[in-house]
């Protein structure tokens, strides 16, 4: 961590009767408050925003029933900043004000912890050693005060009225009437053994949103997950919040050289594409093919998928007769091309403790790990185990959201917390898409596989595993492009085939020299399933791009982020004047022009279209 400000202890106090009124921790611009205060022996707490409700009082809580008494409390300010292994920005600043409320339930000693940023909270329970074997039962209500829309979960779906909703998957993104936005979440589960991942669910009693997790106390040092209340004046805004990063534990590990964030080919989606004289299969033909097109084209990573092993039992893998995985991985080494090598947990159980070894042996730099399950532990031991052998993780099939653990272990370089995007075309469309970019983004980087260049081949159904219902997947090729920078991931994952991508080099150049790992990042344009503008930088260079739902539109994408006094060359990626999100689909456009900042660019975007821009300072 790089240590900016000091640390400033504002106020310690120990006075019998505490809360006979409410205890408020604010935020360092005062413009966000949590308050705590104790009624007939139970926790509650509220939280505001420049003097409105924002959260309305609502009950906390760590053992269940437990008459809850206060011993003492503190409040300290942090100002420090750190510089994340990859990610949306170079350096994070962390500055918070923080509560800590020193209490007893029936009894037992346990701390209460709360920090409060400009733009977000968190709260958590510290253990002590009196609890130890005890049942924690960490129960916190959300009483969303002026709710409009909400949106929640893996694929950022509409949710009715919270309250009565049975259960609501994080993150829980609320529209107020007034505009403010705010989502419900939690950080750093990685370092609170026993607990599995937060999920939301209607309390009768109150009529409000309730989260409860359950464990057993280890004793003194036993954390509960972080709860989490993101705030925003947009959906965009929430988008670069970075509460949760900061609520996250530091990065674990002493070496990180070798975590490489970058793009990658993937091979599931090409199977059966026929160039007219080669045939993409599972097979080590074409498995050579791709490496090669990825060393020509600068692309680091291959993602091998499933079936290039039949089984794995005790430690064995029975490799498919038409993969020879030695040559594979001996060819890529040679090439200087990286792989991710799938394993799937339904064929077999080849011992957990060996397999990331066994990866490791074969030259593999990470695994894309499949039906691995939402089990917070496993999950956990999985990427310590990769860790320790050097190799990058990226979870799939329903994986656990684990916001925050990027920070902590930055192996973990992405995740299919969201939709893929070719399956099931019923729930898969560009208003998906942005709503999972402005919702299940919120929990971290996301492995969506946006980017595919040949959509008149995909809709005609020339894909082995294209969609499933020909002429439904909406896009264009530019919003392809846009999508891709939209994602926040670590491992960009390109699903075409390389002949798709070289009919349009000129398109492809951009995804060629698009970072995976950013110094800035701004969201300027924003509304939850409709559209969304992302400009990112990279040294003094930004990319900006821009997605729409299946309304032709034009967004303004203001230029006051580049650097004053400065003349910039702008290469414009756009819809042609006759593409369409499924009629003309191929159709686009490139164009250069001199701009500075204060200029709008009009972002012209057809039906299921995008716009992307790549905006370099002149000398």
């Amino acid at each position: 961590m790089k240590r900016c400000f000091a640390i400033v202890l504002v106020t310690v106090l120990a006075v019998p009767n505490l809360f006979a009124a409410p205890v408020v921790v604010q935020s360092p611009d005062g413009q966000t408050a949590a308050a705590f205060e104790v009624t007939n022996g139970e926790l509650f707490y509220s939280v505001s925003r420049d003097g409105k409700p924002v959260i309305g009082s609502s009950k906390l809580g760590i053992f269940a029933g437990a008459e809850i008494a206060v011993v003492d409390q503190s409040i300290r300010e942090n100002d420090t900043s750190w510089e994340p292994v990859w990610g949306q920005f170079a350096t994070i600043r962390d500055h918070h004000r923080e509560l800590s409320l020193s209490l007893t339930a029936d009894g037992i000693p346990v701390n209460l912890l709360c920090r409060v940023f400009d733009t977000g909270i968190g709260f958590r329970f510290v253990l002590t050693e009196a609890s130890e074997g005890k049942r924690m039962t960490f129960t916190s209500g959300y009483n969303v005060l002026n709710g409009a829309a909400h949106y929640a979960g893996q694929r950022g779906g509409t949710v009715g009225d919270p309250a009565t909703a049975k259960k609501i998957a994080v993150p829980l993104v609320t529209e107020r009437t007034d505009g403010l936005h705010l989502a419900l979440l939690e950080s750093d589960l990685y370092s609170s053994t026993g607990f599995e991942s937060m999920a939301l669910g209607a309390n009768p009693a109150t009529k409000t949103l309730a989260a409860t997790q359950s464990a057993v106390s280890s004793g003194e040092g036993q954390m509960t997950p972080w709860r989490v209340i993101l705030l925003g004046e947009t959906a965009g805004d929430l988008c670069v919040n970075t509460v949760a990063l900061n609520l996250a534990a530091p990065c674990k590990l002493d070496d990180t050289s070798w975590i490489k964030p970058g793009k990658g080919l993937w091979d599931w989606r090409v199977h059966g594409y026929d160039n007219g004289e080669f045939v993409y299969n599972i097979d080590t033909r074409s498995y050579l093919r791709y490496i090669d097109f990825c060393a020509e084209q600068g692309i680091e990573y291959f993602t091998v998928d499933d079936f290039w092993f039949t089984s794995a039992e005790d430690g064995e893998m029975v490799v498919a007769p038409e993969v020879d995985i030695e040559k594979v991985m001996a060819y890529a080494k040679d090439k200087g091309v990286k792989i991710m090598l799938y394993y799937d947990r339904k064929k077999g159980n080849f011992g957990d403790r060996t397999l990331f070894r066994h990866y490791a042996k074969l030259g593999a730099s990470g695994m894309k790990y499949g039906f691995m399950g939402n089990k917070a532990d496993f999950t956990r031991d999985s990427i310590h185990a990769a860790a320790e052998n050097h190799l990058l993780i990226n979870f799939h099939d329903g994986p656990v959201p684990m916001t925050g653990v990027e920070r902590t272990m930055p192996n973990l370089i992405s995740r299919e917390y969201c939709h893929g995007q070719q399956d099931s075309r019923s729930a898969f469309t560009p208003e998906t898409f942005l709503r999972m970019a402005m919702v299940s983004g919120l929990t971290g980087p996301l492995d969506m596989s946006n980017g595919n260049f040949g959509l008149n081949s995909i809709n005609a159904g020339e894909r082995m595993k294209g969609p499933r219902k020909r002429n439904s997947y909406v896009s264009t090729v530019v919003s392809e492009v846009a999508r891709t920078l939209v994602i926040y991931t670590g491992l960009v994952t390109l699903p075409d085939a390389p002949e798709e991508y070289l009919k349009k080099a000129d398109l492809f150049e951009f995804l060629k020299l698009m970072p995976a790992t950013w110094d800035d990042t701004l969201v300027l344009n924003s509304k939850i399933g409709e559209y969304i503008t992302t400009a990112r930088r990279s040294a003094d260079v930004w990319f900006v791009g821009s997605v729409s739902d299946q309304t032709s539109r034009t967004l303004d994408v203001p230029l006051d982020f580049l650097e004053p006094g400065k003349t910039y060359q702008a290469t414009l990626y756009q819809d042609a004047p006759d593409t369409h999100g499924l009629s003309n689909s191929e159709a686009y456009e490139i164009k250069t022009v001199t701009v500075k900042s204060g200029d709008v660019i009009h972002a012209k975007m057809a039906v299921g279209g995008g716009h992307a821009m790549i905006l370099r300072p002149l000398k």
